[in-house]
């Protein structure tokens, strides 16, 4: 279907010939318009400028929205992401409610073990069990045959205490060595182990080892008394020596005076001796008043092994 010639022609040139006499009636109006707040326009100036007015179209989609959108982007992947997050949870927190009353208690647990036994008798087996093990500790370091092992316990294998049978006479100004001793019956005396010769008075020690020793002898000293004077360098000293050699080895000595008032008077003596397998010790006598003395029976001498 053709449209005719001034049909196409009213179709391109109605809306130009419509601004113009738009434009045209507007500076009339201007030229026409009195002073005063409260002039109308006339209808077609309104027609006209309503037109002018009128929102635009749409436009496509340019530059400016693809912009809009890379800064959407920019702001969404933006690196303090995490702590606004962190910041959302943190307040989330904050909108909880309130807690609840506390539950009901749960069911009991099992039984413990029982207590330890506090009774005097525990404790006092306990001190002995202790002092059982402490004692086992201290001799640990022996060798076997110095110790005999029973069922629970060892025992010292070389101990003794011997007396003196008979009296013993020692001249005056001599050196004389005790001999003839007797293992005691009576209940307390021990002799254990074969180091010790009744006979010769002498302690051989099985092994090298630390033993103590002690002498105590009952010393008779009547005859110097009857002469009624006594000088100062009248003494009497007892000496336990190892291989009957007191002045090249160590040995224990006692010095006592013949001052005493009485007719017998104890001499004593005791210390620790290191010997080596094989030596033996044994006790001395030596007067140096200028009279006989006596060495009575039942003077004692004794040893005891503490340890290598």
């Amino acid at each position: 279907m053709r449209w005719p010639a001034w049909a196409t022609a009213l179709a391109l040139l109605g809306p130009l010939l419509l601004l113009l006499v738009g434009v045209r009636a507007r500076r009339d109006s201007k030229r026409l318009r009195q002073p005063g707040p409260h002039t109308q326009p006339s209808n077609a100036t309104a027609f006209v400028e309503g037109w002018l007015d009128a929102p635009k179209p749409p436009e496509t989609p340019g530059p400016e929205l693809s912009d809009a959108h890379m800064t959407w982007l920019s702001f969404v992947r933006r690196p303090d992401d995490g702590a606004s997050r962190k910041r959302c949870r943190g307040q989330g927190k904050n909108l909880r409610g309130l807690s609840g009353p506390p539950g009901p208690p749960g069911p009991p647990g099992p039984p413990g073990p029982p207590g330890a036994d506090a009774t005097l008798e525990a404790l006092l087996r306990e001190f002995q069990e202790m002092l059982k093990e402490a004692t086992e500790q201290r001799f640990s370091g022996l060798p076997d045959t110095l110790l005999s092992q029973g069922s629970s316990r060892r025992l010292v294998a070389e101990a003794f205490h011997c007396w003196l049978k008979g009296p013993t006479v020692v001249d005056k100004k001599t050196l004389v060595e005790l001999q003839g001793f007797q293992a005691p019956t009576v209940q307390g005396a021990f002799l254990r182990g074969s180091g010790l010769s009744l006979a010769s008075g002498r302690f051989t020690a099985p092994v090298s080892a630390i033993f103590q020793f002690s002498a105590n002898l009952h010393v008779d000293h009547s005859e110097l008394q009857s002469r009624g004077r006594l000088r100062a360098r009248d003494a009497v000293r007892v000496l336990i020596c190892i291989q009957s050699l007191c002045h090249r080895h160590a040995s224990l000595e006692a010095v006592s005076g013949l001052e005493s008032n009485s007719r017998v008077f104890t001499a004593q003596v005791q210390g620790l001796l290191q010997l080596q397998a094989g030596q033996y010790t044994s006790v001395f006598v030596d007067n140096g008043s200028g009279a006989t003395l006596t060495i009575q029976s039942g003077s004692s001498f004794s040893g005891l092994l503490l340890g290598t």
